[in-house]
């Protein structure tokens, strides 16, 4: 698959419309449903190609849910912000830790 390019498994006589938040292969038993004795096999099929197609799959759920609705609220801003106020605090941590306040110097 090339970027820009249908997953393999999309067909849109029994699909429909594309729809980009939709994983269109072959369903897997849930994380959650995993027996301890079948984990070694179920990470095994797992691929590192699949993440990005993952993230992009994410990307999109949240865009329908929150962004794209005609009567869209304060939510993904919000949310926009809180994550970026994570990502920079998690980036700056090394600088922040030498700036703290001691009893003793």
């Amino acid at each position: 698959m090339a970027l820009g390019d249908y997953p393999a498994e999309y067909n849109p006589k029994v699909h429909g419309p594309y729809d980009p938040a939709r994983f269109y292969g072959k369903p897997d038993t849930p994380f959650g449903q995993v027996k301890l004795g079948e984990l070694g096999s179920w990470l095994g099929r797992r691929s590192i190609g699949g993440i990005p197609s993952a993230i992009s799959r994410a990307w999109w759920r949240w865009q329908h849910k929150y962004v794209q609705p005609k009567k869209t609220g304060i939510a993904p801003f919000l949310q926009l912000m809180v994550g970026s106020m994570a990502f920079f605090y998690m980036i700056n941590y090394g600088k922040m830790v030498h700036h703290r306040n001691y009893k003793y110097h």
